[in-house]
C-alpha cells in the first residue's frame, strides 16, 4: 500500500512510476480524494471541540445564572449532535474511499529495474550451466511419466478436474524427496527457519501481501457456513482462503506487531501445498504439470530492514539457484521489466530452468520469482520494527520460491531422461530416494 502523505509530497515521482509500470496518472485523483478526506476529518473534529467547548460553556453560563446564554449554547449542542454523526460518516466514508483506491495500486519499480512493457522487456542477469545434448529425441514429462505409469491426469480429472494430477511409486517419492532435500539446504546451510504454516487464511491475511483486492478471482475460498436468507439465496457468513504461496502465511507472521530490529532478517521457509484458480492463464500449459490448480512448492520470505532489504534481495537469489545447481540443472535468471513485475514487488528476479522436452528443442520456464516490497506489504499488514532510537518504522518484506517442487520434478524427469524412458535419479537426491539410482516402469 502506499503512503498518501509520500504521494503529496512528490506527485510527479509517483505519476512516473505509474507510468513504468504501464499505468496513467493517478496523484491528482488521489489527492483530490485525500483533500476531501483531511477536510471531512476536520470538520468533524472542529465540531467535536466545538461541542465540547459548548458544554463547558454551558457550566459556567449557568454558575454566572446567564439563562440566556445557557440556552443558546444547549440549542448549539444540541444541533451539534445531530450533526456530528453526519461528519463522523462523511469522513469515514472518504477514509474509506482513499483506501480502497490506494489498495488496488501496484507497488512501483526501483530505479534500476529495466524498461518494459511485458516480458519481452525482461533482461538476462547471467546463465548457469549448458544445454545437454542427446542422442535420442527427448520427450515431455508428461509422456515420460504416462509410460512409466506413474502419472495420471485422467485419474485427477475424476476426482477433481483438469490442472490436477496424481503421482504414484518413484514419481511421487521424487517429488517428495526434491521438497525435502531443498527444505535440508535452506534450513540447513542458508539459514532458514522452517514453519508449518496454515493453509487456510483470513481475507486480511490475503489483503496483507496484495492477493485482495484486485486477484480475487484468482484464489480458491473455503466458506465457513451459510445463512439461508431466502429461497435459493445464501449469505455466505465467513470464508477462508486457501494460500497461493506459503508466502501469504509466512509474511502476515509478523503482520500487527512491532519486531525488535535485532531479530531481522527474519529468514523464514515452508513447503507447502499451493493453490491457484489460474482464472487468468485460460488456455495456457493446458498439457501436463506446468501450470496446476494444486502444486507444492517450497517458499522463501525474510523481513529485514530498509538498509539490508536489496542485499537480502541478492543473498535469496542465491539461495534458491544453490538448488538448481546441486541438481545439476541448466537454468538463467532475468530481471523482470518494469511493466513483467508481480503486484506487491519493487524489483523481481526470475530464474528459468531449461527443459528438454518443453516444445521443439526446449525451453526455459520458470521455476523460481524472488522479489524485493520494500515496505507496499508492512503498511497493508502494519508491520513495523523498533530500531536503536526507539522510533518504530515499517520493515521490508522479501519473498521467493526456493523453489516450486513441481517444476523441479518436470525438470529433473526431463533432463535425466534416460532413452529407454527412465528416470536417473540426480545424486544429491539418491539418499532422498533409498539409493535408488533410476526410475524404471515395473516390470
Amino acid at each position: 500500500m502506499h503512503d498518501i502523505k509520500s504521494i503529496r509530497d512528490n506527485p510527479q515521482a509517483f505519476d512516473a512510476g505509474l507510468k513504468r509500470r504501464g499505468l496513467a496518472p493517478l496523484s491528482a485523483t488521489l489527492l483530490a480524494i485525500d483533500e476531501k478526506r483531511r477536510a471531512a476529518i476536520l470538520a468533524s473534529e472542529q465540531a467535536q471541540a466545538r461541542r465540547n467547548s459548548a458544554s463547558k460553556e454551558i457550566g459556567e453560563a449557568k454558575k454566572a445564572k446567564d439563562d440566556a446564554r445557557a440556552n443558546r449554547l444547549m440549542s448549539e449542542v444540541a444541533e451539534l449532535k445531530t450533526t456530528m454523526p453526519e461528519l463522523e460518516l462523511a469522513a469515514k466514508t472518504a477514509d474509506e474511499e482513499l483506501a480502497k483506491e490506494l489498495a488496488a495500486i501496484p507497488n512501483l519499480p526501483l530505479d534500476d529495474v529495466p524498461e518494459g512493457a511485458d516480458e519481452h522487456g525482461n533482461v538476462q542477469r547471467h546463465v548457469y550451466g549448458k544445454i545437454r545434448n542427446y542422442a535420442f529425441t527427448t520427450k515431455p514429462h508428461d509422456d515420460l511419466g504416462g509410460a512409466l505409469g506413474y502419472m495420471d491426469f485422467e485419474a485427477a480429472a475424476k476426482l477433481s478436474g483438469a490442472r490436477f494430477v496424481v503421482l504414484k511409486k518413484g514419481l511421487a517419492r521424487l517429488e517428495r524427496a526434491i521438497g525435502q532435500f531443498m527444505l535440508d539446504l535452506h534450513t540447513g546451510e542458508h539459514g532458514y527457519t522452517e514453519i508449518n504454516p496454515p493453509l487456510l487464511v483470513r481475507n486480511d491475511v490475503m489483503f496483507g501481501t496484495g492477493q485482495l483486492p484486485k486477484f480475487e478471482d484468482d484464489q480458491f475460498w473455503a466458506i465457513k457456513g451459510e445463512l439461508l436468507v431466502a429461497p435459493d439465496e445464501r449469505l455466505k457468513t465467513e470464508r477462508l482462503g486457501l494460500i497461493p504461496t506459503a508466502e501469504v502465511s509466512l509474511t502476515n507472521l509478523v503482520r500487527e506487531s512491532i519486531v525488535d530490529e535485532k531479530e531481522l532478517p527474519m529468514r523464514l521457509t515452508a513447503l507447502t501445498p499451493c493453490f491457484r484458480a489460474e482464472a487468468g492463464a485460460a488456455g495456457r500449459d493446458t498439457r501436463g504439470m506446468i501450470r496446476q490448480h494444486q502444486f507444492t512448492k517450497v517458499e522463501l520470505v525474510s523481513i529485514a530492514t530498509p538498509e539490508t532489504s536489496r542485499d537480502e534481495h541478492e543473498r535469496m537469489l542465491s539461495c534458491a539457484e544453490e538448488v538448481l545447481k546441486r541438481l545439476d540443472l541448466h537454468y538463467r535468471v532475468m530481471t523482470l521489466c518494469s511493466g513483467d513485475m508481480g503486484f506487491s514487488a519493487q524489483k523481481t528476479y526470475d530464474i528459468e530452468v531449461w527443459m528438454p522436452g518443453q516444445g521443439e528443442g526446449g525451453a526455459y520456464r520458470e521455476i523460481s520469482s524472488c522479489s524485493v516490497c520494500g515496505d507496499f506489504q508492512a503498511r497493508r499488514m502494519d508491520a513495523r520494527s523498533r530500531g536503536p532510537d526507539g522510533k518504530p518504522r515499517f520493515v521490508h518484506t522479501l519473498n521467493g520460491s526456493g523453489t516450486a517442487v513441481g517444476r523441479a520434478l518436470i525438470a529433473v524427469m526431463e533432463t535425466y531422461q534416460q532413452e529407454n524412458g527412465a528416470i536417473a535419479v540426480p545424486d544429491v537426491l539418491q539418499p532422498y530416494m533409498g539409493g535408488l539410482k533410476t526410475i524404471e516402469r515395473d516390470k
